[in-house]
Protein backbone atom coordinates (compact mmCIF):
# COMPACT_ATOMS: atom_id res chain seq x y z
CA UNK A 1 0.00 0.00 0.00
CA UNK A 2 1.25 3.50 -0.99
CA UNK A 3 1.94 6.11 2.22
CA UNK A 4 0.38 9.59 1.53
CA UNK A 5 4.43 10.81 1.25
CA UNK A 6 4.83 8.80 -2.50
CA UNK A 7 1.24 8.84 -3.23
CA UNK A 8 1.16 11.55 -5.02
CA UNK A 9 3.10 12.69 -8.42
CA UNK A 10 6.23 14.36 -7.40
CA UNK A 11 5.84 17.66 -9.18
CA UNK A 12 8.73 20.10 -9.19
CA UNK A 13 7.16 22.87 -7.54
CA UNK A 14 3.82 24.13 -6.93
CA UNK A 15 2.20 25.30 -9.81
CA UNK A 16 0.98 28.74 -8.78
CA UNK A 17 4.79 29.19 -8.08
CA UNK A 18 5.86 27.88 -11.32
CA UNK A 19 3.51 30.41 -13.37
CA UNK A 20 4.15 33.45 -10.50
CA UNK A 21 8.37 33.26 -10.29
CA UNK A 22 8.63 34.52 -14.20
CA UNK A 23 5.90 36.58 -14.15
CA UNK A 24 7.49 38.59 -11.29
CA UNK A 25 10.48 38.21 -12.77
CA UNK A 26 9.44 40.08 -16.50
CA UNK A 27 7.32 42.64 -14.74
CA UNK A 28 10.31 43.26 -12.86
CA UNK A 29 12.57 43.64 -15.92
CA UNK A 30 9.87 45.56 -17.76
CA UNK A 31 10.01 48.04 -15.30
CA UNK A 32 13.62 48.78 -15.54
CA UNK A 33 13.68 48.27 -19.87
CA UNK A 34 10.30 48.99 -20.84
CA UNK A 35 8.96 47.23 -23.76
CA UNK A 36 4.82 47.81 -24.45
CA UNK A 37 3.04 44.36 -26.28
CA UNK A 38 0.66 47.03 -27.18
CA UNK A 39 -1.12 49.93 -27.39
CA UNK A 40 -1.86 50.65 -24.22
CA UNK A 41 -6.38 50.73 -24.29
CA UNK A 42 -5.87 47.43 -26.01
CA UNK A 43 -3.85 45.58 -23.50
CA UNK A 44 -6.22 47.45 -20.65
CA UNK A 45 -9.04 45.66 -22.62
CA UNK A 46 -7.48 42.28 -23.81
CA UNK A 47 -5.89 41.83 -19.87
CA UNK A 48 -8.91 42.38 -18.59
CA UNK A 49 -11.06 40.16 -20.37
CA UNK A 50 -8.13 37.32 -20.16
CA UNK A 51 -8.01 37.97 -16.37
CA UNK A 52 -11.62 37.74 -15.79
CA UNK A 53 -11.95 34.65 -18.04
CA UNK A 54 -9.25 32.76 -15.65
CA UNK A 55 -11.22 33.56 -12.53
CA UNK A 56 -14.68 32.16 -14.06
CA UNK A 57 -12.04 28.92 -14.65
CA UNK A 58 -11.01 28.73 -11.53
CA UNK A 59 -14.46 29.30 -9.73
CA UNK A 60 -16.16 26.69 -12.11
CA UNK A 61 -13.31 24.08 -11.34
CA UNK A 62 -12.39 24.71 -7.78
CA UNK A 63 -15.96 22.89 -6.29
CA UNK A 64 -15.41 20.06 -8.40
CA UNK A 65 -12.48 19.16 -6.03
CA UNK A 66 -14.58 19.04 -3.25
CA UNK A 67 -17.56 17.76 -5.02
CA UNK A 68 -15.54 14.47 -6.23
CA UNK A 69 -14.05 13.85 -2.74
CA UNK A 70 -10.16 14.30 -4.03
CA UNK A 71 -7.75 16.97 -2.80
CA UNK A 72 -6.44 19.87 -5.40
CA UNK A 73 -2.80 20.21 -3.71
CA UNK A 74 -0.31 17.95 -6.42
CA UNK A 75 0.99 16.70 -3.00
CA UNK A 76 -1.84 14.62 -1.57
CA UNK A 77 -2.68 11.60 -2.72
CA UNK A 78 -5.43 11.78 -5.32
CA UNK A 79 -8.57 9.95 -4.73
CA UNK A 80 -10.78 10.36 -7.83
CA UNK A 81 -10.76 11.41 -11.81
CA UNK A 82 -12.90 14.69 -12.10
CA UNK A 83 -14.57 14.70 -15.39
CA UNK A 84 -17.37 16.74 -15.18
CA UNK A 85 -17.37 21.01 -15.37
CA UNK A 86 -14.45 22.18 -16.86
CA UNK A 87 -12.56 19.18 -16.91
CA UNK A 88 -15.00 17.31 -19.60
CA UNK A 89 -13.20 20.02 -21.64
CA UNK A 90 -9.36 19.86 -20.39
CA UNK A 91 -7.57 18.03 -18.77
CA UNK A 92 -5.97 21.04 -16.42
CA UNK A 93 -8.81 23.67 -16.44
CA UNK A 94 -6.55 25.03 -13.46
CA UNK A 95 -3.61 25.31 -15.57
CA UNK A 96 -5.18 26.55 -18.18
CA UNK A 97 -6.69 29.06 -15.59
CA UNK A 98 -3.15 29.93 -14.38
CA UNK A 99 -2.47 30.56 -18.23
CA UNK A 100 -5.01 33.13 -18.82
CA UNK A 101 -4.28 34.80 -15.91
CA UNK A 102 -0.42 34.98 -16.67
CA UNK A 103 -1.08 36.40 -20.22
CA UNK A 104 -3.75 38.73 -18.65
CA UNK A 105 -1.72 40.16 -16.16
CA UNK A 106 1.17 40.76 -18.97
CA UNK A 107 -1.34 42.89 -20.95
CA UNK A 108 -2.71 45.13 -18.44
CA UNK A 109 0.77 45.82 -16.82
CA UNK A 110 2.27 45.90 -21.07
CA UNK A 111 5.37 44.37 -20.93
CA UNK A 112 6.52 42.11 -23.14
CA UNK A 113 9.26 40.09 -20.90
CA UNK A 114 6.51 37.96 -19.43
CA UNK A 115 5.46 36.51 -22.51
CA UNK A 116 9.68 35.90 -23.72
CA UNK A 117 9.21 33.73 -20.23
CA UNK A 118 5.98 31.74 -20.73
CA UNK A 119 7.61 29.31 -22.98
CA UNK A 120 9.69 28.16 -20.57
CA UNK A 121 7.06 28.35 -17.82
CA UNK A 122 4.99 25.96 -20.11
CA UNK A 123 7.87 23.56 -20.31
CA UNK A 124 8.48 23.45 -16.62
CA UNK A 125 4.96 23.07 -16.42
CA UNK A 126 4.82 20.17 -19.00
CA UNK A 127 7.86 18.52 -17.56
CA UNK A 128 7.75 18.72 -14.36
CA UNK A 129 3.58 18.85 -13.36
CA UNK A 130 1.45 17.46 -16.25
CA UNK A 131 3.52 14.53 -17.44
CA UNK A 132 4.23 13.68 -13.66
CA UNK A 133 0.38 13.51 -12.61
CA UNK A 134 -0.14 12.09 -16.26
CA UNK A 135 1.82 9.15 -15.33
CA UNK A 136 0.84 9.14 -11.63
CA UNK A 137 -2.81 8.72 -12.45
CA UNK A 138 -2.05 6.51 -15.36
CA UNK A 139 -0.38 3.99 -12.30
CA UNK A 140 -3.23 4.57 -9.80
CA UNK A 141 -6.25 4.51 -11.74
CA UNK A 142 -5.46 2.67 -15.01
CA UNK A 143 -8.04 1.88 -17.55
CA UNK A 144 -10.29 4.51 -15.89
CA UNK A 145 -7.59 7.25 -16.32
CA UNK A 146 -6.47 6.10 -19.86
CA UNK A 147 -10.15 6.42 -20.97
CA UNK A 148 -10.60 9.55 -19.35
CA UNK A 149 -7.62 10.94 -21.04
CA UNK A 150 -8.05 9.59 -24.46
CA UNK A 151 -11.64 11.48 -24.77
CA UNK A 152 -10.36 14.74 -22.65
CA UNK A 153 -7.31 17.08 -24.40
CA UNK A 154 -4.75 17.54 -21.81
CA UNK A 155 -5.26 21.37 -22.80
CA UNK A 156 -7.75 22.96 -24.91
Amino acid sequence: MATEQNDNPGVIAPPPLIFAIPLIAGILVGRAYPFQVMPRPLGLAIGGVLAVLAIALNIWALPKFSQAGTPMMPYKPTTAIISSGPFAITRNPLYVAMTLLYLGITLLVNTVWPLVLLPFVLFAMQRGVIEREERYLERKFGDEYTTYKSSVRRWL
